[in-house]
């Protein structure tokens, strides 16, 4: 039984509500007098990943996730006021993302002015989120920051990508923000009202893939119970994220590349096909180029694809960015976990700014959150970084000295300004060069341990844990 199958009056032949909701660039939320889910369209469930067969009868708080929920039922509100409530707030959807959303709730009458049931409209809020003055800081664009020459490079590009439909693959190693990158594009684009999905190629097996991306129909295989919308649909008018584009099977890369050429997916079991307007955005940390040497990629879709590329390079090639980044998260983590830490102690900083980051951005993220999590003064100490950096080798930077604004990156740099520096051989682990460190301080201080940890910046009782730790007599 189909739940809205005609309107009628309204023009000279019935209409389909369904098809209508649908078309809305608006979450909706329809529900009965006890709160539970009746109905909702597309871009609700492109927004929050809940389809309506998984949520049809659950109260809507359960859906919704939202801190409104627990502070001022929107819909109760609305009931008691006898009128339509508005409120901006949050949503978590099945991916465990926090969205700001507003949320406009209404009563439902019938035809004879009997109350029936509620409506939400649910407003994606992350388009205007670069209003936020966390966000708007120099050397940035939308939640990308850097100021390296590759960098404003890559920041003059994005705004006249952003401005095109046409499609884009994001390379780089693991770690870099190409998914940041993917949705700063979208979100200061034309179709920022719209959808944005992201579809990872790697996550699931092929046979799941292809429903998932395109779809399918009722009786389509064993289990498919309901028709499934796939996530081109309900990317409709908005952008679609194709991560990991490397680990796309052979036979789906097949269907892609006949969208691309149509614009047209057929959900597995179909004899018509939806025209589907999204924009492609594809990411990858392999060589598409050698895949395609060996036969694991297809070439023209590879060239339909890299029809703009931006690369975005390793955290080891962004020189003062690593300085940059350390801030700016330090800053971030501070606020988050409501803790007053001004800044690193110089052996912290000699660890952070000579640690290679495989992981880039994303290990950095992770090593401070760590740090300020753990620290207990106001400064970040070297004892407050993950044990497995400590004992990590020195990158040796081949790059030329920075500019002045930049953060120093040679060794000597690094030691303590009252301390005489000294030249460290190459491939010494942290704990012999703060061994070194620590004894050139006490030279400095002609023994003086309280002078020795001002210089150090570290406590009187951390000075003494090392010498003892490091048997310095």
């Amino acid at each position: 039984m189909q739940l809205f199958p005609e309107v009628h009056q309204l023009m000279k032949s019935p209409l389909d509500l369904t098809h209508i909701l649908d078309e809305i660039p608006l979450g909706i939320l329809v529900m009965d007098k006890d709160l539970r889910v009746v109905h909702l369209n597309r871009f609700f469930q492109a927004l929050t990943g809940f389809s309506l067969d998984m949520v049809r009868g659950i109260p809507c708080k359960n859906v919704l996730r939202s801190s409104a929920c627990i502070i001022n039922c929107p819909a109760l509100a609305t009931h008691r006021k006898n009128r339509s409530i508005s409120c901006t707030s949050d949503i978590i959807n099945t991916d465990r993302q926090k969205l700001p959303v507003r949320i406009t709730t209404t009563q439902i009458m019938d035809t004879q002015g009997h109350f029936t049931g509620y409506m939400e409209t649910i407003e994606d809020l992350r388009s205007s989120a670069g209003n936020d003055p966390e966000k708007n800081v120099a050397y940035s664009f939308a939640n990308i920051i850097g100021r390296s020459r590759k960098m404003e490079t890559i920041f003059q590009t994005l705004p006249m990508l952003a401005q095109s439909d046409a499609s884009i693959l994001i390379t780089g190693e693991t770690g870099t923000g190409k998914d940041l990158v993917a949705e700063a594009v979208h979100q200061t684009s034309g179709r920022a009202g719209g959808p944005f999905i992201k579809i990872n190629c790697g996550a699931l097996p092929a046979t799941l893939l292809e429903s998932e991306i395109f779809g399918h129909m009722k009786g389509a295989f064993t289990g498919a119970v309901e028709n499934k919308p796939g996530r081109f649909k309900l990317a409709h008018n908005g952008t679609i994220f194709l991560t990991e584009i490397g680990d796309l099977p052979l036979p789906l890369q097949v269907k892609l590349l006949t969208f691309l050429d149509d614009r047209i997916i057929y959900p597995l079991g179909a004899t018509k096909g939806f025209n589907a307007n999204v924009r492609i955005i594809a990411a990858t940390h392999r060589d598409l180029e050698y895949m395609v040497s060996i036969g694991k990629f297809r070439k023209d879709l590879l060239f339909r694809l890299n029809v703009a590329r931006v690369h975005l390079p390793p955290l080891r090639e962004r020189g003062a960015d690593i300085r940059l980044l350390l801030d700016h998260f330090l800053n971030h983590y501070t606020k988050k976990q409501g803790k007053k830490i001004n800044g690193f102690s110089e052996p912290a900083l000699s660890v952070l700014l000579n640690y290679t980051y495989e992981g880039n951005i994303r290990e950095l993220k992770n090593i401070m959150e760590y740090a300020v999590n753990v620290a207990q003064g106001t400064i970040i100490e070297a004892d407050n970084l993950p044990a497995y950096i400590l004992d990590h080798e020195p990158v040796q930077r081949i790059s030329k000295r920075p500019a002045a604004e930049d953060v120093p990156n040679t060794q000597s740099d690094q030691l303590p300004i009252s301390a005489p520096p000294q030249p460290y051989e190459t491939g010494q682990t942290w704990p012999s060069v703060e061994r070194q460190m620590i004894i050139d301080a006490l030279k400095t201080s002609r023994g003086k341990k309280n002078k020795a940890a001002q210089i150090l910046n570290m406590s009187r009782s951390t000075l003494w844990r090392k010498i003892k730790a490091y048997q310095i007599e």
